[in-house]
């Protein structure tokens, strides 16, 4: 084996049995330590792009909304699937969680296990009262003749003064019991004129229907059903009296972390709420089932509510504070409060 070596030169050795040494320029050698480092580079590089499905999995949002099965437009647009095929881009998915009524879905919102929330007025109200967690963060404009004062087809009644000390069947602390309210303050009467009998409303609707009570505040579909199936008379309606609006609440750390995702919602329920409105009778008949109710029953009652979810402004914030005031005054929650502290108010 033949070695030479010439370091003073700058040539390394070369090892070969037999062969003399090669001499090897030191611009070679920095040449193969760049393309090593260029290597390792491509290398990190390409680990870091097979990583990125993993990251953007990671990165996944669910919506979980909370419905119950008289909120027809959520019911259409969980049938449709719309707004899962809105949120793919996003990368979220949604969960439909069903509840019986407004209040349990609220207490649904305050422990976690919802993020978004649709209800009446007074839900939120008897909530913040008792310290849940949420913010009001979209309406559907009023649809005050979706709630009303029913009475038999035959009944001799035919004005709201004439209800003075009759018995009137309603859900307590619901939105029909501000309307109640309302209808006799404009009739010159008092809650305390009247006898309110507080029944959820299949219990109400079996008390009218055996005339038990004289009267029942309900609202829609209850309303549209009790006037197609047992012919009852609409007294008066909340028009002129109450504005019915419906609220969109959420779970405030998620609006701000999904905005997007709240945006997608919105645009979704309207572009959806139009087509109901201008197809009133194809969404009956898709919704009727989920409902179980009859198509005319779901047709009548969806001619009576509105959907067009915006952000909530001042002004109705105002009208809400105007409900909590009176079941403040009503003894109906523990204490006043103010419901702007509520409002949804974006991070500057």
């Amino acid at each position: 084996m033949t070695i030479t070596s010439d370091y003073t030169s700058g040539i390394e050795p070369s090892f070969s049995p037999g062969i003399p040494a090669q001499k090897t320029p030191r611009a070679r050698i920095w040449f193969d330590s760049i393309l090593s480092l260029v290597l390792v580079g491509l290398l990190a590089g390409l680990i870091t792009l097979l990583a990125l499905p993993v990251a953007h999995a990671q990165d996944k949002v669910e919506l979980r909304i909370g419905y119950q099965k008289s909120a027809s437009l959520f019911v259409l647009q969980k049938a449709q699937g719309t707004l899962e095929k809105r949120l793919q881009p996003l990368n979220a998915t949604v969960k439909w969680v069903e509840f019986p009524a407004g209040p349990q879905l609220l207490e649904g919102l305050n422990l976690g296990s919802v993020d978004v929330g649709y209800v009446g007025e007074a839900p939120p109200i008897f909530a913040q009262a008792a310290g849940a967690k949420f913010a009001y963060i979209g309406y559907d404009p009023a649809a005050p003749e979706a709630e009303a004062i029913v009475v038999p087809k035959d009944s001799p009644i035919k004005s709201v003064a004439e209800l003075k000390g009759k018995k009137i069947a309603l859900n307590k602390g619901s939105n029909v019991h501000y309307l109640l309210v309302k209808l006799l303050e404009k009739n010159q009467l008092k809650l305390s004129d009247v006898q309110p009998v507080y029944l959820p409303p299949a219990d109400a609707r079996a008390a009218f229907e055996s005339r038990s009570v004289d009267a029942w505040v309900i609202w829609d579909p209850f309303t549209a059903a009790a006037e197609k199936a047992i012919g009852a008379r609409v007294l008066a309606d909340g028009k002129g009296v109450v504005n019915n609006y419906q609220y969109y609440l959420a779970e405030r750390n998620f609006v701000g972390k999904n905005p997007k995702v709240i945006q997608a919602l919105f645009d979704d329920s309207v572009e959806r709420g139009a087509w109901l409105k201008a197809n009133l009778k194809k969404a009956a008949e898709l919704i009727a089932p989920l409902q179980g109710l009859p198509v005319d029953v779901v047709e009548l009652s969806l001619k009576r509510y509105e959907f067009n979810v915006k952000p909530v402004p001042a002004g109705v914030i105002a009208d809400q504070q105007k409900l909590a005031d009176t079941f403040f005054e009503l003894k109906l929650i523990p204490r006043a409060i103010a419901v702007s502290d509520a409002a949804y108010k974006p991070a500057p």
